[in-house]
């Protein structure tokens, strides 16, 4: 097989030899790394909790939700599914199905994750952006990284969380709601 690999560099572009080499599978073996992102948002309401990355974070104002409204862990699930080609946290976990009232994001992600490793994959990294006007995470962002960690069994530099306003403009400025943002890396073993 490696013959052949010489004879092919030998007659035909880099280029050419990589579409081949594609058609036979044979790029699946040394290219396995996927890409996954997601995107969640929620409505804000007094008196709800608000729930980022498995920690409460004290707030007037909270997520309107189906499960607890972990918005960022919403968005991790949604990337990592993405990434191994099985949809979206819609189609696993319903919100028309009660099983799924008021249940633990943070459990979601589990299940999620062992999907993940039930591919033959796992998460190399991620990096999310929350998009919130009040209240400040920054006290908070080090036990949501630290929680995200242990449960994706990551090292804790492999979990990046970042947090911004929108400046006051829109529905997020207005205090109507939050977005979460998340970009994966996962790998095929």
């Amino acid at each position: 097989s490696y013959f052949v690999l010489v004879i092919l560099l030998l007659h035909v572009s880099l280029f050419e030899l990589f579409m081949q080499l594609r058609e036979l599978h044979f790029v699946d073996l040394i290219w396995s790394d996927m890409i996954g992102f997601g995107y969640d948002v929620h409505r804000l309401a007094k008196g709800e909790s608000l729930i980022l990355a498995g920690v409460e974070i004290p707030s007037e104002f909270g997520t309107i939700a189906h499960s607890d409204g972990d918005v960022l862990v919403h968005a991790i699930c949604d990337a990592l599914l993405g990434a191994i080609g099985l949809g979206d946290i819609g189609e696993h976990f319903p919100d028309t199905d009660d099983k799924w009232k008021g249940a633990s994001s943070m459990e979601l992600l589990k299940t999620v994750m062992e999907l993940v490793e039930r591919e033959h994959c796992f998460v190399v990294n991620i990096d999310c952006t929350l998009v919130l006007e009040q209240p400040k995470i920054l006290p908070y962002k080090q036990q949501m990284r630290e929680n995200l960690a242990q449960l994706m069994e990551l090292p804790l530099r492999r979990v990046s969380i970042k947090a911004t306003t929108s400046e006051k403009v829109g529905f997020v400025g207005n205090l109507e709601g939050v977005q979460a943002y998340c970009a994966c890396e996962i790998r095929e073993v």
